[in-house]
């Protein structure tokens, strides 16, 4: 899964499946890393913890480092009208979440096309289990490579 981080005073995570479907969000004020976590895990793993800012601060890389996924961050500081057009129909009405929820489907939509061609190579090879091929793609592995449960040496 996907899970875009708003830090601050009030903390929010919104979490996406790898195929984009909307999983959940929550936010607290004055939220420990624990509550992070917990939170995130009622959903699944990460493959990617992602952010709507261009500098990653330290809260997304200690949230990053329990889970040892993939840090997303955009090239410049999502703006208020491109987060809107991100979470345009969404269902969610606090402003911290729709800026995590922004940032999951920013990393989403970066990702997708690559998703999605795992997807089908793996469902054409006979394989169910999509999103662990999914997941395995983003850590870098080549669809062939995640498909054969296997990484080469060339990175």
């Amino acid at each position: 899964m996907i899970v875009g981080i708003d830090p601050g005073k009030t903390i929010a995570v919104a979490c996406i499946s790898l195929d984009g479907r909307f999983l959940g969000c929550a936010h607290k004020k004055f939220a420990d890393d624990g509550w992070v976590v917990s939170t995130i895990e009622k959903h699944g793993t990460p493959s990617i913890i992602a952010t709507d800012k261009k500098k990653i601060g330290e809260e997304i890389r200690k949230i990053n480092a329990i889970f040892s996924s993939r840090i997303f961050a955009p090239e410049k500081d999502l703006t208020v009208e491109e987060k809107r057009l991100l979470v345009k129909g969404a269902n969610i009405y606090n402003q911290h979440e729709l800026d995590a929820y922004a940032a999951a489907v920013k990393a989403y939509n970066t990702y997708s096309s690559k998703l999605k061609q795992a997807e089908h190579k793996s469902r054409a090879a006979g394989i169910s289990s999509t999103d662990l091929i999914k997941a395995k793609v983003i850590a870098k592995y080549s669809i062939s490579e995640a498909m054969l449960n296997k990484k080469s040496n060339r990175r």
